[in-house]
């Protein structure tokens, strides 16, 4: 599952911070710009799995256009896959039933039938 947010970088005596507006108290800072950006990328990751283990929703991500910045700030987006990160949580096992000619298909193709269920069950839940 990706998830892009924007987030606001700030230049700030010789650092960089970097929030999240849609994420509250979603922070980070490095040293350089490349620095923030791969702690900004650590904290929304840990964010957004926190809320999804929480069983809370993620925020809607803002508009880029809607984001104001001063001078010594800028914008973009930061993009993270927790595909692995949720792949190694806990699995349940569920049983569930297809037409026999689907079955045949599929089976054919090789499809992975659990993986197929997760993109459609994320994909459903608008993860």
């Amino acid at each position: 599952m990706k998830l892009i947010y924007p987030a606001v970088f700030h230049n700030e005596d010789e650092s960089v911070w970097v929030e999240f507006p849609d994420l509250e108290g979603c922070q980070s800072f490095g040293d350089n710009v490349k620095e923030a950006l791969e702690g900004a990328k650590e904290a929304l990751e840990g964010y957004c799995i926190t809320l999804l283990e929480e069983k809370r929703k993620l925020p809607e991500a803002s508009d880029m256009l809607s984001i104001k910045t001063d001078k010594d700030s800028f914008a973009t987006l930061v993009e993270v896959d927790l595909t692995t990160r949720l792949a190694k949580q806990k699995s349940v096992k569920k049983t569930l039933t297809v037409p026999a000619w689907l079955n045949d298909m599929a089976v054919e193709k090789g499809i992975n039938f659990s993986a197929v269920l997760q993109e459609g069950l994320a994909k459903s839940l608008g993860l």
